[in-house]
């Protein structure tokens, strides 16, 4: 059995100012095993970002817990989270400013991270990344010289620079065109197939149909899950095939630890709730939710 990645345990995070507290994550229970490949939606405010953040060791968790590779991010110091940034995460932001020092070329944002570490022969390996993601012709440019599309692919090449156990990814093709973004897919699909531990946030429909599994975050919580079907698992790079459109997956509701689940709002909506009971019945091996 693959070991836990990641495991978070009724993860509470609370924004407070003078005048109000925000409760982005509100008890959010997910395990991603290690070598899996997931994909986190939701809409604005739904607290999935809230929740990359934390993975990444950017923000810390009000109450819960919170491993990263068996590591506790709840009792850190500052100096092991520097450390924890450095060697178990690789980022991959949407913002290409966050990922490339622009007054650097290419080869030299990638071996930047390698600088920090122990790592050896960092030219050859720079080189190794740039290619991998199609990019070592474009070695010697600097971020101005780069189309988005080609700065998000050397973004991927950064973050694996220190080879980390887990490498999340925030909306990585949420600015380029449809080819480039089949590319990074592609890209991140061979990295898995390697054992890379993958999470990514996006709003890219075509994408989250091709994941093998996609988690949904609504208001602080895992709702739902996603799954891709058997008949499309290795499919995945056939273009006859219309991502957008196409049912590739299994829907499923998810059970918290207290046995609670989320109902869509439009399932509510169709049974013209008055309040906020409902009747539960067990029928035929079935659990009933109607209207009162």
């Amino acid at each position: 059995m693959a070991e836990d990645m990641i495991r978070a345990d009724g993860l509470v995070k609370i924004y407070k100012t003078k005048e109000t507290e925000v409760l982005a994550l509100q008890g959010l229970d997910l395990t991603v095993e290690q070598g899996e490949l997931t994909a986190i939606i939701g809409n604005s405010g739904s607290g999935k970002s809230t929740f990359l953040n934390m993975i990444g060791g950017l923000d810390r968790p009000s109450a819960g817990s919170l491993f990263v590779a068996g590591s506790n991010l709840f009792t850190m110091t500052e100096k092991e989270l520097v450390k924890y940034k450095r060697d178990t995460v690789g980022f991959v932001w949407q913002n290409n400013g966050r990922n490339m020092l622009p007054f650097l070329s290419a080869i030299e944002n990638v071996m930047l991270p390698m600088n920090l570490s122990s790592t050896k022969h960092k030219h050859d390996k720079a080189m190794e990344l740039l290619e991998m993601v199609g990019m070592s012709h474009k070695k010697n440019n600097r971020m101005n010289m780069l189309s988005g599309g080609e700065q998000q692919r050397i973004a991927i090449a950064i973050a694996l620079a220190n080879s980390p156990k887990l490498l999340l990814a925030d909306e990585p093709t949420g600015s380029v065109d449809f080819k480039t973004a089949d590319f990074i897919f592609d890209v991140f699909t061979e990295l898995n197939k390697n054992g890379q531990t993958i999470l990514i946030v996006t709003h890219d429909m075509a994408l989250s149909k091709k994941v093998k599994r996609v988690v949904a975050i609504r208001d602080g919580k895992i709702s739902s899950e996603r799954v891709l079907k058997e008949a499309y698992a290795d499919r995945l790079k056939e273009t006859n095939i219309d991502w957008r459109e196409e049912d590739t997956q299994d829907e499923y509701a998810v059970l918290d630890r207290a046995g609670r689940v989320q109902i869509p709002h439009e399932l509510i909506e169709s049974i013209d709730l008055n309040d906020n009971k409902v009747k539960i019945a067990l029928k035929d091996n079935e659990i009933i939710i109607s209207k009162p």
